[in-house]
């Protein structure tokens, strides 16, 4: 099983203030949806609730949410209570691309078992952020593909697509 992080950095790593995106990026949006619908994806309680009881669970994925609280539940969620946890289920289960998608504590301690690294760069930065993710030693990826979106009437921000496979 393939296991990739998929997040939306800014320049100075930032992904979020207030548990919320700091930025509006409707591509970007459609670019998650389309790379992890079909797939499981695992995140932190509080980036699962970030999502809006609208989004919660996220359709047409395997919702794998971890968490230190022991009574957390919710409906159409998998429970795990550490990270490796979490990916076993999805190995058991016969994933071939794991998602790891947030949020920074997940990031950070998922890093190490990733193989690649979806990476949408936002060129901006965000000195009020709360969350962010972590660095990375660039030493030991390789950039596979990268594809710039200017700014345009629903984009304030230009980024970059970029994907990364581990060396």
């Amino acid at each position: 099983m393939k296991i990739s992080m998929i997040v939306a950095k800014a320049n100075d790593n930032a992904i979020g203030k207030d548990n919320d995106m700091i930025w509006h990026l409707p591509d970007d949006l459609k670019y998650f949806k389309d790379k992890t619908r079909n797939h499981h994806i695992l995140m932190g309680r509080k980036n699962f609730d970030s999502l809006g009881e609208k989004y919660q669970p996220l359709p047409k994925r395997i919702n794998i949410v971890i968490t230190r609280n022991k009574d957390w539940q919710h409906d159409g969620v998998k429970v795990f209570h550490t990270i490796e946890d979490g990916i076993s289920f999805a190995k058991e289960n016969n994933e071939e691309e794991l998602f790891i998608i947030g949020g920074g504590q997940i990031y950070e301690q998922g890093l190490k078992y990733a193989d690649r690294l979806y990476i949408t760069e936002v060129n901006a930065e965000f000195p009020d952020a709360e969350a962010y993710f972590p660095e990375f030693d660039q030493t030991n990826w390789k950039e596979v593909s990268r594809e710039h979106h200017p700014t345009d009437d629903r984009h304030t921000f230009e980024f970059d697509y970029v994907v990364y496979e581990r060396i």
